[in-house]
């Protein structure tokens, strides 16, 4: 099993993007940030470039881009992608790998809890395409310029929602069964984690680390499919709208939401380190029956076996 035993970082649930780069010099060095127009994105493109890293940002719309990233200091440069559209994500590698060395990639983006829609020619579901394949598509077309880099990290957002499912081997498309958007996001981001235990394993050898991370809970655009009535079931906010007084105890703002990603990318502590899942700016503790419904990690999302089975199931996906 993957080792999840925390190293005591000194940052924690309150620690903000800029803490935990705090004193680390990104001068020299090349990211990308899928979903960094958005949300948490922002607060993680602002962090690395403020540390002196060169970011590059792809975006759907490029306006839109534009407009939330215009205050941002430091090198930001915005380059065409769609994470569902897989020949834009190869077209986007192709460049980013023909400029040199790539030092950090944060697969930042993603959908949750969206009503049933199938993408591509072969009908994937969307949480699964946008979330998972996606993302496989563009690691692994930028593993040239992660090897060239002697020291990438890959951080790939999870969610606590990894505990909701873990992969539907026999249905992951749900053709079979019923659509259930909890499930499909579920099945989503224990991809994501299952996918950092694999690609650690198979590109330590080149000096790549990969890491997932769970953000912790945010208010951000990625709620936009969810109604206020489920939102205020799920006890995310008041009868009024307003943010609950739970989720005002355990949700972060967006700079705190960034800060465990940035800190998974660039913390010297994980040097040597990789494949773990991280939580609250530390590795995450192994989840069990005493643990809280939002917090540690689950066994099936990091297991080795499924991760191997899963980067298995995709290839096939592509391929066939």
């Amino acid at each position: 099993m993957t080792p999840q035993t925390p190293i005591n970082s000194g940052f924690g649930h309150s620690s903000t993007a800029r803490e935990v780069v705090a004193g680390i010099d990104l001068s020299g060095r090349t990211a990308v940030v899928t979903g960094g127009y958005s949300g948490i994105g922002v607060e993680t493109v602002r962090a690395l470039a403020g540390a002196g890293a060169r970011v590059i940002v792809p975006a759907r719309d490029k306006a839109k881009a534009e407009a939330n990233l215009k205050d941002v200091d430091g090198a930001v440069t915005l380059a065409a992608m769609d994470l569902g559209d897989l020949d834009s994500v190869r077209r986007f590698a192709a460049d980013v790998v023909a400029a040199g060395p790539l030092h950090l990639l944060i697969n930042n983006a993603g959908i949750m809890a969206c009503p049933e829609t199938r993408i591509g020619p072969k009908g994937w579901e969307q949480q699964f395409a946008v979330n998972h394949i996606g993302h496989f598509v563009l690691n692994d077309a930028l593993a040239p310029a992660l090897a060239a880099a002697n020291g990438a990290r890959v951080v790939a957002l999870s969610s606590t929602g990894h505990r909701i499912s873990g992969i539907r081997w026999e249905d992951v498309h749900f053709t079979a069964e019923p659509y259930d958007k909890w499930q499909a996001y579920g099945q989503a981001k224990t991809a994501n984690a299952l996918f950092a235990v694999e690609l650690d394993k198979r590109m330590k050898g080149a000096g790549v680390r990969v890491f997932s991370v769970h953000p912790g809970g945010i208010m951000t655009p990625l709620q936009r499919h969810l109604p206020k009535e489920e939102m205020v079931a799920l006890g995310w906010l008041g009868e009024d709208g307003e943010i609950s007084e739970i989720a005002k105890q355990l949700f972060k703002n967006p700079e705190q939401g960034a800060a465990t990603t940035v800190w998974a990318a660039t913390s010297p502590k994980l040097d040597g380190m990789g494949g773990a899942y991280c939580e609250d700016c530390d590795i995450a503790q192994a989840a069990t029956d005493d643990s809280p419904p939002y917090a540690h990690v689950r066994a099936h999302a990091v297991d080795p076996e499924a991760a191997t089975r899963l980067w298995a199931v995709t290839e096939e996906m592509l391929a066939g």
